[in-house]
């Protein structure tokens, strides 16, 4: 990831490799609530089921479930 994201003499510099890890690293825990959220959704074949059959309403509730359980820090 280093190297396609910031090119080959950063990652062959050791200091500015610990740098961009750190980056990195910061990065991928401010989305794990995403991740979380992600394996937890309906397929999208099941929210428009919901959607058809509970409303916007019904189909808000599902999903804020979901949200308020993972939340956005």
């Amino acid at each position: 990831e280093i190297v396609s994201r910031f090119g080959q003499s950063e990652y062959d510099d050791e200091a500015k490799r610990t740098k961009h890890m750190a980056t990195l690293k910061a990065e991928w825990e401010a989305k794990a609530y995403a991740r979380s959220r992600s394996t937890e959704y309906p397929t999208i074949a099941n929210q428009l089921d919901d959607l058809y059959h509970n409303g916007i309403d019904g189909w808000k509730t599902t999903i804020k479930a979901i949200k308020d359980k993972h939340p956005k820090e």
